[in-house]
């Protein structure tokens, strides 16, 4: 049976005209009400007649969502999060895809942001400024970026950096690449943040950061010469796509994961086990991420205030599978590795392909 207007009311402990009111006109309610009575009727599904809310607040009941790339199974599982949880409260989403590039970005956003209540913006590639300046014209939540002033959702991007790079030290691993994403990719600053700061606290490590590549499986081929190039015998990629791409360019260069070089990503989208060896990856929760996007957006879209910080970030899980294992020969090809990349403690970088 749907939820109206008095099960919210009911629950709250309130009139069900202020519960119109506290949705309708939130100026008209104070502040606390407001915001329990929000809070409720997203959490129990109200789900209000479109065609009476379009007439009431002059909203369309629709929410767009801006990807970069609908290609990459990732955001297509943001997507699939996002959609389930808008149909459950009422609300309709439109999606849009960028291709990765940042002027597209401004174009989509300002002609999507004339016909939603809202947008939540994942992985947004353009400037602060460009990003500040859209936010002010159509309610904002960003998905995997933050900047002050608009809300947004995160993943925990250092603590899935320091758990995969913990496992290839176990296992026995000393020189470790990573094979970053884009240039202008906020979650690729945090991993190769997150990946720096392992070699400053681990200086008996050799790491390497190969540079910046697409974040696809033909960028995971550009990548993997290089990775064989630097000696090591591990590598991180920026995403599952790229880790799959570069198992792909061993395989054709006669070597094999993790044989001869161990290979892990980031995402665990479901590709990550279709190959064999299986990719070792950290888990992303994809779908809770776009669930929960959706119900933060409403909060803004609603009017109530930003209850808590304002960046929310989603804990992630380290998978691990066959494509990580303890290095060939041990130490002693360690040892080769390391006379070959002289150690510097911190990472270095071996090429800036600006892609």
């Amino acid at each position: 049976m749907a939820v109206t207007i008095r099960d919210v009311a009911q629950a709250c402990g309130v009139s069900p005209a202020t519960v119109s009111r506290a949705l309708s006109a939130p100026h008209k309610v104070n502040e606390a009400t407001r915001a329990r009575i929000q809070a409720m009727a997203i959490s129990m599904g109200y789900r209000p007649n479109p065609m009476a809310r379009s007439l009431i607040t002059g909203r369309s009941g629709t929410i767009g969502l801006i990807v970069p790339d609908l290609e990459n199974p990732f955001f297509g599982s943001i997507c699939k999060g996002a959609q389930a949880r808008a149909r459950e409260v009422g609300y309709t989403v439109f999606v849009a895809d960028t291709d990765e590039d940042p002027s597209a970005e401004v174009e989509i956003f300002q002609h999507l942001g004339k016909q939603v209540d809202g947008i939540i913006f994942c992985s947004a590639r353009g400037t602060d400024a460009d990003i500040a300046r859209m936010a002010q014209e159509t309610p904002t939540l960003l998905v995997n970026r933050t900047m002050p002033g608009i809300p947004s959702i995160t993943y925990d991007n250092a603590s899935g950096m320091r758990a995969m790079m913990d496992h290839l030290v176990a296992l026995g691993h000393r020189h470790i690449a990573y094979a970053g994403g884009p240039a202008r990719s906020w979650s690729n600053d945090h991993r190769c943040d997150a990946f720096t700061e392992y070699g400053r606290t681990s200086p008996e490590l050799d790491l390497v950061q190969l540079g910046h590549f697409r974040p696809t499986f033909s960028g995971g081929i550009q990548a993997g010469d290089l990775a064989i190039a630097s000696g090591a015998t591990a590598v991180v990629a920026f995403n599952d796509l790229v880790a799959l791409g570069l198992m792909d360019r061993l395989r054709q260069r006669g070597m094999s994961a993790p044989a001869d070089m161990s290979v892990g990503g980031f995402d665990n989208v479901a590709v990550a086990t279709f190959v064999w060896p299986n990719l070792t990856t950290v888990d992303f929760p994809r779908i809770q991420m776009g669930r929960a996007a959706v119900d933060s957006l409403l909060k803004v879209v609603l009017g109530s205030q930003w209850n808590s910080e304002p960046v929310h970030q989603i804990p992630v899980e380290l998978v691990i599978r066959q494509s990580t294992a303890v290095p060939a020969g041990g130490s002693q090809d360690m040892r080769s590795a390391r006379e070959k990349n002289p150690p510097l403690g911190a990472p270095h970088t071996l090429l800036d392909a600006h892609v």
